[in-house]
């Protein structure tokens, strides 16, 4: 089977959607039944050809990327026009491929959407690219919904939600639609827990993510400053770049909490396993997620979850963590207490953590969505 996969976002560029695309590769890789095309992006003008592994093959085409982790309009529509003119002027016409996986609708979507007739395609719902609360794509949404959206998903021989929350909220937007779910994976071999707890002598916690408005990490911050006057002894680890940095660090002095929240920025995907290893627990203020990888890489490390509800949290939080309704700052320190005053419930959560994230191996997901690529071909 030759399929094409397109993405505008994949490492270095981006967040989750690009992570999950590798992941995925990782399992096609070197499989002599499938043959992988790759349609992607790069921080810098220029076209390249990557030999990833045996069947698989990457084309990044390059734009002028002033923020890997931000898309500013004038970026997406010079790698639309781009991509678009590589897509439809070399690969399509060379009609070898049986199916087009697109990650996400939206712009992603757009390329194959204007081929549809020549060539069935999948979308891979991710989360940004479906109408809902992210204020800075409020504007996007109004407009490009009805008149781009809708008309893409609708083409589509098949669309694909990561979580049972994002599909209730694709729902939302499209009633009439059809769509599956195949959750996103973890590394399980990557990704374990510590072999011996370190007692640091206070809660060390975890958040990582894009600094953006929708992960609502002042809530965060809040948490700390009000943990610490409490009495607690609580740390907090912020991971991940973004348009907010600037904005957090200015609050860490306002707050005086320098001294106990710690913004690591962008770190190499080959440094976080040992960085979940170093924590004792995992918090998210997310308010619109698909599902996280993030919190998906914390369970598979064996950290208890303290989140905000969002979509995703339902198929990933049991008896793993705890879900805080209310998102204030004082809900969520109230619920980091309970846990930082009980170790032999944290250890529990941690046990079942590990456990739960065994049932989201990227195994499981390359296989639904072989499965998912046969039905499409016929």
């Amino acid at each position: 089977m030759k399929i094409l996969m397109l993405n505008y976002e994949f490492p270095p560029i981006g967040g989750g959607g690009g992570q999950a695309h590798l992941a995925l590769l990782r399992q096609y890789a070197d499989r002599p039944d499938l043959s992988v095309d790759v349609v992607t992006s790069a921080p810098k003008p220029g076209a390249s050809v990557e030999a990833f592994a045996r069947g698989v093959v990457i084309y990044r085409i390059g734009i002028r990327k002033r923020d890997l982790h931000v898309w500013r309009r004038s970026e997406v529509l010079a790698w639309l026009y781009k991509a678009g003119l590589f897509y439809r002027g070399g690969l399509i016409r060379q009609n070898r491929h049986d199916l087009v996986h697109a990650f996400f609708g939206f712009p992603t979507g757009w390329l194959c959407y204007r081929t549809a007739k020549r060539l069935p395609y999948i979308l891979s719902l991710r989360g940004s690219d479906v109408p809902g609360a992210n204020t800075r794509l409020k504007l996007d949404y109004k407009i490009l919904g009805p008149l781009v959206f809708k008309p893409i998903w609708q083409k589509a021989a098949a669309l694909v939600a990561c979580s049972e929350g994002l599909k209730t909220r694709a729902l939302q937007f499209l009633p009439s639609a059809q769509i599956q779910v195949i959750p996103n994976g973890v590394d399980l071999q990557r990704f374990s827990p510590a072999e011996v707890a370190k007692d640091s002598g206070e809660l060390r916690m975890l958040t990582v993510g894009r600094l953006s408005v929708t992960k609502r990490l002042p809530l965060l911050l809040e948490m700390v400053e009000l943990l610490r006057r409490q009495g607690g002894k609580a740390r907090l680890t912020v991971v991940g770049g973004g348009a907010l940095e600037s904005e957090l660090r200015q609050q860490l002095g306002q707050w005086n909490l320098r001294d106990a929240v710690t913004l690591m920025g962008r770190r190499e995907a080959s440094e976080m396993p040992e960085i979940y290893r170093q924590h004792d627990m995992f918090v998210s203020a997310s308010m619109q997620e698909g599902m996280s990888n993030a919190m998906l890489e914390a369970m598979a490390s064996g950290l208890p979850i303290v989140t905000t509800r969002c979509e995703g949290v339902d198929e990933l939080i049991g008896e793993n963590g705890l879900v805080v309704k209310d998102p204030r700052p004082e809900a969520l320190a109230a619920t980091v207490r309970r846990l930082a005053d009980d170790p032999a419930l944290r250890q529990a959560m941690s046990v079942a953590a590990r456990k739960k994230a065994e049932s989201f191996g990227w195994d499981k997901v390359a296989d639904a969505y072989l499965q998912l690529y046969v039905k499409v071909k016929g």
